[in-house]
């Protein structure tokens, strides 16, 4: 009985097959690595570029934001023409004018060296175009029905006449995400905003429902009594803080003014003399006569 075997040729090549199998995997992990590189590069270049379009534009959004907080501060202080930040100084415990540079010849006090006044412990002084006190301007924040309400109110200390108390003198939302066509009305509907250009606080504000009888109450806006409460409450507690703070009629902190000039002459006097190398010093004195000698 003979056996049929098969040619040389017939028999399947292993080794061939193998190394087909190891060029292939070899192929799929450099496309994969290639693939990951390609992903990582892209990542990198699009955060260089959001950084660069951040640096960019972030100049520009600040002075936006000081342009309205600007235009805020003239409209809840009627009559206002400048305005200065107001730092509350925890160690002396007094309300100090705040400036980015301290004049040079020390007049007026500042809080803080840097460039920005701290968050949360500032607030504005309202002046004049003679520089004269007109009253403040006050920053302040709460719960709202969507989101948080940020606000501005002018507050004068000062009573107008004998039997008028102290009060607020205007109201502007800063940030505000309130439903649309009812809790929106507390930017959007005059009459609100009406509520507080004669607002006393004393006794504290509170919220009514119909038309308010008293120059403390706020009249509830229909269909956004949520939203109205919100913005009175926010109120309530930021009096409650600022106003045992604030220095009594008379006493408020004086305009600063500080130019270009006293800001260079302040830079040259913050400047630490120049110390004096030894070979300088040996120098001066080779050149020195001996009285004895002379």
């Amino acid at each position: 009985m003979t056996t049929n075997t098969p040619p040389p040729d017939a028999q399947p090549d292993v080794e061939s097959t193998s190394v087909e199998l190891t060029v292939s995997a070899v192929d799929s992990q450099v496309s994969s690595v290639r693939l990951v590189a390609t992903l990582a590069i892209a990542a990198m270049l699009s955060g260089l570029l959001l950084a660069a379009a951040y640096e960019i534009t972030l100049p520009i959004i600040e002075a936006n934001n000081a342009e309205a907080l600007q235009a805020a501060v003239f409209k809840v202080v009627p009559d206002s023409t400048q305005l200065q930040p107001l730092v509350w100084d925890e160690d002396k415990e007094e309300l100090v004018a705040w400036s980015p540079k301290k004049s040079a010849d020390g007049a007026g006090e500042e809080s803080s060296a840097s460039e920005e006044p701290p968050a949360g412990l500032v607030i504005y002084g309202a002046y004049d175009e003679n520089r004269q006190f007109i009253g403040y301007a006050i920053e302040a924040a709460g719960a709202g029905f969507q989101d948080t309400i940020r606000l501005l109110y002018g507050f004068n200390p000062r009573a107008v006449l004998p039997d008028e108390p102290r009060h607020i003198t205007g109201m502007e939302i800063l940030e505000s995400r309130e439903t649309p066509g009812l809790g929106d009305k507390i930017y959007k509907d005059p009459k609100f905003a009406e509520n507080f250009l004669f607002l006393t606080v004393d006794p504290s504000i509170e919220l009514v429902k119909d038309n308010p009888t008293a120059k403390n109450q706020v009249d509830a806006i229909t269909g956004a009594t949520i939203s109205s409460k919100a913005v009175v409450k926010i109120l309530q507690k930021s009096t409650a803080d600022w106003l045992p703070r604030l220095p009594k009629p008379g006493d408020e902190p004086a305009f600063i003014v500080i130019d270009d000039e006293q800001q260079q002459q302040q830079q040259e006097a913050e400047q630490p003399p120049a110390e004096e190398s030894s070979e300088d010093a040996e120098s001066d004195t080779e050149g020195e006569e001996d009285p004895d000698n002379g």
